[in-house]
């Protein structure tokens, strides 16, 4: 899957969020989307089933955690989700890792490509969000 024709895909309900304008949450929904093909391969094998649904729920975790993060309104609280979608962006890059054997390493490393790209935005805007946080009174 192509990351061009499937922006193109994307229903107008999303991409009319102003979310959307948010790159890493673009790149983090086609890497969910993407795992879906991958996880329909993976879950055949009673073997490797329980790396499907891991890989499932961590690729889908990253879009959902930034899309959380962005919906608060504190700095704080959008890091804690930003720190989320980091961590599980980089799990499912561990269990595409995992999987490269049965998936082949032709399609593991355009996923793991979106998900380093995707991690690289993440630290980014942690940083720009940890940058306007305002201490707590009290706090050292």
């Amino acid at each position: 899957m192509e990351y061009a024709t499937w922006e193109a895909a994307v229903p107008q309900a999303i991409t009319a969020d102003k979310l959307w304008r948010v790159q890493a949450y673009r790149l983090a929904l086609f890497a969910a989307d993407a795992s879906w093909h991958d996880v329909t391969i993976l879950i055949r094998d009673p073997r490797t089933r329980s790396l499907a649904d891991q890989l499932y729920r961590s690729a889908g975790s990253v879009s959902a955690n930034i899309a959380e993060g962005y919906s608060r309104g504190t700095g704080p609280d959008r890091c804690r989700f930003l720190e989320y979608a980091l961590g599980s962006a980089r799990e499912c890059r561990d269990w595409y890792y995992k999987a490269r054997h049965i998936l082949g390493s032709a399609a593991v490393a355009p996923r793991m490509d979106v998900l380093t790209q995707t991690s690289r935005l993440l630290l980014v805007m942690l940083q720009s969000q940890r940058g306007r946080v305002v201490r707590r009174r009290g706090a050292i």
